[in-house]
């Protein structure tokens, strides 16, 4: 069983954490209204860097981490994570994933969201549902004494029942000062052969399936950073940062459309 015992934030992290969270979420807030047919993934990189740099003086944490050229990440239709924001304009039937994470006083929050452009399929309107609710099935299970093993268990059979896979090249993680803490990943599927991590106040980490509405395999493109369903079936993924209290879990990038 893992020790994460030196993960556990202060209580001054985890003022910071909070800040972080909400200043990550309020990007996501303040982006919706320019998510339309005909932007491109680039205007919205532009705005929402100008939006963490001019007014909430923070730093966008994708930007130059190790090398990836953007402030935020935007995955569009097959493309599962880590889009590159490009200068092709977004249409009518897209779904669209914005990832964002902020560095503020020094700790980072960390989240995405799933945003449907005009009138969408019923394929796109169910995988980014299913992938909802593998995001809101996981966080209710958070509490100390949980098993992580058990969360991602949860979360691929989930998703399997609605007849749709969950990615298992990519996962949640430790957060706070690093982007990526060390030795805490966090994995959307059952993993019987990896060592248990339990749950203890004061973790803080993502969760953030990746759900394809095909089969789960994925490619990264040769840019070294799109990552793509291999067999080009739509990917929707969901995100929020955690903090483990003492009797459940509180959700630090928790938007107010959100019960």
């Amino acid at each position: 069983m893992r020790n994460l015992s030196h993960l556990i934030k202060t209580e001054d992290e985890i003022a910071k954490m909070r800040v972080a969270g909400k200043l990550a979420a309020d990007v996501l807030v303040m982006i919706e209204p320019y998510v339309q047919a005909g932007v491109t993934t680039e205007e919205l990189d532009r705005i929402c860097h100008d939006y963490m740099v001019n007014e909430q003086k923070a730093v966008p944490a994708p930007l130059n981490y190790h090398g990836f050229p953007k402030s935020i990440c935007t995955s569009v239709n097959h493309v599962v994570c880590h889009g590159i924001p490009n200068d092709k304009k977004l249409k009518k039937g897209d779904i669209l994933n914005i990832d964002i994470t902020v560095i503020k006083d020094g700790y980072h929050g960390d989240t995405s969201k799933m945003f449907l452009i005009g009138e969408t399929s019923v394929a796109a309107n169910r995988v980014c549902q299913v992938a909802q609710d593998c995001l809101y099935l996981g966080i209710d299970r958070v509490k100390p004494g949980a098993s992580l093993k058990k969360i991602g268990a949860a979360i691929q059979t989930y998703a399997e029942k609605h007849k749709m896979s969950s990615v298992q090249e990519f996962c949640g993680h430790g957060i706070g000062s690093q982007f990526h803490e060390q030795g805490f990943n966090v994995l959307h599927y059952d993993a019987p052969q990896i060592e248990e991590i339990i749950l203890e106040p004061g973790l803080t980490f993502t969760i953030e399936p990746m759900i394809n509405f095909g089969k789960r395999h994925v490619k990264v493109l040769r840019d070294g950073w799109t990552a793509v369903t291999k067999d080009r079936s739509l990917s929707a993924q969901w995100e929020h940062t955690l903090l483990v209290t003492p009797d459940g879990c509180d959700v630090l990038t928790k938007r107010p459309e959100e019960a």
